[in-house]
């Protein structure tokens, strides 16, 4: 499949889902597509493929939350980062936000850096660790505006280790499909402060939570 081609895949899935991209976004997204299927040939990355409904989860629905970011100079960690995405897409649509993967798995660890370098991405680290023990280590300026989580099976420990990632009255992302619970079993930390669709035919949505700033005191 050329870069051409799938290019425009992108900008048509990415407009039939109400979240119209340039032809440099989409440029820019199918060459991050094509390297993430040609290492996924040699290491299990994801499940997901170059096929709509692949194309609908890896780049499509980080480009929706981005519209979820606001303005401003955002420093965004995303948990889990595996093969990419929504950081790297939600990365590509907002150069300025300033992001930080978290990967525990060395070989994945490996392909983001390398997506990094090939996309030539700016303001962009990877952390080859889990998130528990970045969370025990953060400093107060490094916290995070927002914190991006998808396919990542979280306890009430886990949405601590989240809290403590967090700036004062900052955002957790949490990526669903059909089938998610919102957040449940938050202990308290966190309250909802909007769900929004992200694309129908997945029955995707991200629920966009808030840490209060009484609970960072």
């Amino acid at each position: 499949m050329t870069g051409t081609g799938l290019s425009g895949r992108i900008a048509a899935r990415a407009g039939a889902a109400g979240v119209p991209v340039e032809c440099a976004l989409s440029d820019s997204l199918a060459r991050y597509v094509e390297l993430l299927v040609r290492w996924n040939e040699r290491m299990n990355l994801t499940g997901l493929t170059d096929d709509d409904a692949g194309l609908d989860r890896l780049v499509v629905e980080p480009l929706g939350a981005v519209r979820r970011l606001g303005t401003g100079a955002l420093r965004l960690i995303d948990i889990g980062s595996g093969g990419g995405s929504p950081a790297v897409p939600m990365k590509l649509a907002r150069p300025d936000v300033r992001l930080r993967m978290v990967e525990s798995k060395s070989r994945k660890a490996a392909f983001l850096r390398e997506v990094v370098r090939h996309l030539g991405i700016c303001g962009a680290e990877v952390e080859a660790c889990r998130y528990e023990q970045l969370a025990a280590r953060v400093t107060d300026d490094e916290r995070a505006d927002v914190v991006t989580v998808r396919a990542v099976r979280l306890d009430e420990d886990g949405f601590d280790c989240l809290s403590r990632l967090l700036a004062r009255g900052g955002r957790l992302f949490l990526f669903e499909g059909q089938g998610g619970d919102g957040g449940a079993g938050l202990g308290g930390r966190f309250s909802t402060v909007q769900t929004y669709r992200l694309v129908e035919s997945l029955k995707s949505r991200l629920v966009v939570l808030s840490l209060g700033d009484e609970q960072k005191a």
